[in-house]
């Protein structure tokens, strides 16, 4: 799924809940170790191996480590690291679960694929999600939230629940976390005012630069040719249907 969408959270979750030991692997954690890369692998399952509990491995940006290893790009060094990885990774075991979180699940290398036994896709939050996160990141930065620096609390006022329904609608396609981001946004907005309030013409003002800032991001990817963006294929699917 698309970035900012809880794969993170989940697998962290994941490891909590089902009582295994779990250790965060980045994908970009594996280029720079150059020669040691493969020993490095190793010495990992080897670890997961001894663990006595079990242990969930989540790789996260997993595919800046497990693309294909056909592209031309793609070092020696980190090819062995992934030949070394595929190696350790061949049979079922008991010993420990692999968790990968990928924005460009295509570009695994298809022997990666065939070691997937469940995928669980995270997409864009819809209209109801919208307005819980809304709510949710509102209570968190504003409500509750005091500035012990001032000994000053935010004030929110006339802010009714259409204000909440509004901002929902016009963030369709923003993840999780720009929702966050919007929301600490407007905290800082209202502790900018002179008296610390949070009202919906801040709240409007705020929303409407986050709104356009997404829309230059987008155009950007586009721009730059790289991989079509998430926003973008749902956009194109709301189109279609």
């Amino acid at each position: 799924g698309p970035p900012g969408t809880g794969k993170t959270l989940f697998a962290k979750g994941l490891a909590k809940h089902s009582g295994l030991e779990y250790a965060i692997l980045t994908g970009g954690d594996v280029a720079p170790l150059g020669r040691d890369a493969v020993t490095e692998i190793h010495k990992l399952f080897d670890w997961a191996n001894a663990s006595n509990k079990g242990l969930l491995l989540f790789v996260d940006e997993a595919d800046a480590f497990l693309r294909r290893r056909s592209v031309e790009h793609i070092s020696e060094d980190l090819r062995n690291a992934l030949n070394a990885f595929l190696y350790r990774t061949g049979e079922a075991t008991g010993k420990f679960m692999l968790v990968y979180a990928s924005n460009q699940p295509d570009q695994f290398d298809w022997a990666i694929n065939d070691r997937i036994d469940e995928m669980v896709e995270f997409q864009l939050p819809g209209l109801e999600e919208r307005k819980r996160m809304v709510s949710l990141y509102m209570k968190k930065y504003l409500l509750d939230q005091q500035d012990a620096a001032k000994g000053r609390a935010i004030t929110v006022e006339d802010i009714e629940d259409n204000h909440i329904d509004e901002a929902a609608k016009a963030t369709e396609h923003f993840s999780g976390r720009e929702i966050a981001k919007l929301a600490i946004a407007w905290q800082a907005a209202a502790y900018g005012s002179v008296d610390a309030t949070f009202n919906p013409s801040i709240m409007r003002s705020v929303l409407e630069v986050h709104c356009l800032q997404k829309a230059q991001k987008e155009a950007w990817l586009k721009k730059s040719g790289g991989a079509k963006s998430f926003a973008e294929d749902a956009l194109i699917k709301d189109i279609e249907n």
